[in-house]
Formats: C-alpha cells, structure tokens, sequence
C-alpha cells in the first residue's frame, strides 16, 4: 500500500493583498486622538468667516438701503423713523422730485449722458493711441514722456483746476460741455493710459512682426490687432469712465454755473437751499434714479471689469 505524505511548508508565500494589510496595521497604530478628530473646528472656522463676510456685506449695503427706504416714506418720518422697514409707503416723491427743479430731471439727466459720451469717446481712442505709442513705437524721450504720464496721476485735480478754468474762461466754453470733454480727447487721464499700456506690453510682438510682413502699418496694427485684442482693458476703461463722471460734482459744478447745463450731480445739490433746508424726499428719490444707470452699468459689465483688471495687473 502507498504511504502518501503532505509537506509543510515553513514559509508560505506572502498574501497578494500584502499591500492593503500594511496600510491596514498602520491605520491601526495611528494614535486614538488623530483617529477621533473631529472636523467641527474646520467647520467652525469657515462658519465664522461667512458670518463676517455677509455682516461686513450688510454694513456697507445698509446705506443704501436706507436710501432706498427713505425716498418711499413721507418726509416728516424719514429722520422720525430711521427703520428699514417702512410703516408708510408715499410714492409722491419721485414725481414732486422729477418735476421740483427749472427744468423736469430727465433734462439733466440728458446732461450727464451727453458728457459721459464725450468722455467715454475721448479715452477710449485717446488713451488707447497714447497707450499704443508707449507700448510698441521707438521714440526720443519716451521714458521721460512715460514718467511724467505716472506722475501726472500724482496731482490733485484741485491744483490745475484754477489755470483750467483761466484757459476755458479765454476761450468762451464756461456753460459749455467743452471743458468737461475736450480734454478727455487729448489723454488727460493718465490712469487709463497707463492701464492699456500694460495691457498692450502682454500681447506678443510676434504679431507685429506677422502684421509688417503683410505690409500693414502702424494705423492697421492699431485698429485691427492691437484693439480687438485689448477689448477687456477697453471695458475696464469704459465703465470706469462711466462711473466716474457720472459721479463727478467737482469740476461740473466749476464749470457749468448756467442751470440750463446742470448735470445730475449738481441738480440734486439744488434741493438744498442757502438755509440748509431741504425737500428730502423727493432728493433721496432723484438720487435713487440718478443711481441707476451706475448700477446697470456696473452689473452688466461686472465680467469685463474684472477680466480687464486681472489681466492688465497680472504679468
């Protein structure tokens, strides 16, 4: 009979799943505390930031809200009742305040936007040509030129606004819209050159050089290279430019003393008469509608604004 015998083998191959057992044992020694945190402190963290983030958002909303509030009440409870929520709704202050002035307010209304035209067409092709002058042409004392540009960012409007308005005086164009646009065509707003100027530093040479082979002078590479390609510093500049002389009371109220003339920000100046009194109602009504075009504009061109802002700062 045959004796049939079993060997033992006193190394049996390691498991194929040796891979996992080691990650396995090393879980297992981990300390309990690492095992046993918790992620309510990351959550708590993150928590306290968005509360902070939407109180600081309030704070800054408020006033306008407020705003907002006030030009529907009855103006003997707008410094009465200081509460967002209104226990009176009197809409009659937007049509005292539309039709309160020399002129009903969509007169000056007409006024801003005539001079936000003019000063939206100056700096977009003036700036730009400037900017493209700095940016691509080889000329004597451009360095000198560029650093007078950025210094002349440095000075107040309160310094040349006395030998500007001696100039505009001699030349006939006080209770004109001429101060307010003329020197806009010229490239006054250094800001804005020097903001295309990076813009235009970050396009490539090469297409340039391609441009020149195909025989297309400066002018060309200006309007069918240079300004397609520069369409978010474009925006950037547009809608700054929008804001700000929509919002400019400074140098209209220097140069426009004709209410014939009078922009939106100094039509509703003239709801204050020279005794501090006010018809505060209808003024916090005008200021709401004043207040709209800056709020479309700023809201549909949000997205430009910032692209045109990254890549004009970001090198």
């Amino acid at each position: 009979m045959t004796e049939v015998r079993v060997r033992t083998d006193p190394h049996p191959p390691a498991p194929r799943d040796a891979g996992l057992a080691a990650r396995t044992s090393a879980l297992a020694a981990e300390s309990p505390a690492r095992r046993q945190s918790s992620p309510w402190p990351r959550r708590l963290r993150s928590t306290g930031k968005h509360v902070a983030l939407v109180a600081l958002a309030v704070a800054m909303v408020y006033p306008l809200i407020w705003l907002l509030v006030s030009s529907i009440k009855p103006s003997e409870l707008i410094f009465r009742d200081v509460s967002i929520i209104p226990t009176q709704i009197d809409l009659a202050n937007y049509t005292e305040g539309w039709n309160a002035l020399l002129h009903p307010f969509g007169h000056y209304m007409l006024n801003s936007a005539i001079v936000v035209l003019g000063s939206l067409v100056g700096n977009l092709v003036a700036c730009s040509m400037a900017a493209y002058a700095f940016a691509r042409l080889e000329f004597r004392g451009r360095r000198v030129w560029f650093a007078i540009m950025l210094m002349s960012i440095m000075l107040p409007i309160h310094v040349v606004i006395v030998p500007q308005y001696v100039l505009f005086s001699q030349l006939g164009w006080i209770n004109t819209f001429l101060p307010l646009i003329v020197p806009k065509l010229l490239a006054t707003d250094a800001f804005f050159v020097f903001l295309m100027v990076q813009f235009f530093r970050g396009i490539p040479r090469e297409l340039d050089e391609a441009a020149r082979l195909d025989g297309c002078g400066h002018g060309r590479i200006y309007l069918r290279i240079m300004m397609p390609l520069a369409m978010p510093a474009l925006a950037t500049t547009a809608i700054f430019t929008f804001i700000w002389t929509w919002n400019d009371f400074f140098s209209q109220l220097i140069f426009l003393t004709n209410p014939d003339m009078y922009t939106a920000p100094i039509a509703l100046r003239t709801f204050i008469d020279s005794t501090g009194q006010s018809s505060w109602g209808p003024m916090f009504a005008m200021s709401i509608v004043s207040i709209l075009p800056i709020f479309l504009v700023f809201l549909l061109g949000q997205k430009y604004l910032v692209k045109g802002i990254a890549t004009t700062g970001i090198k």
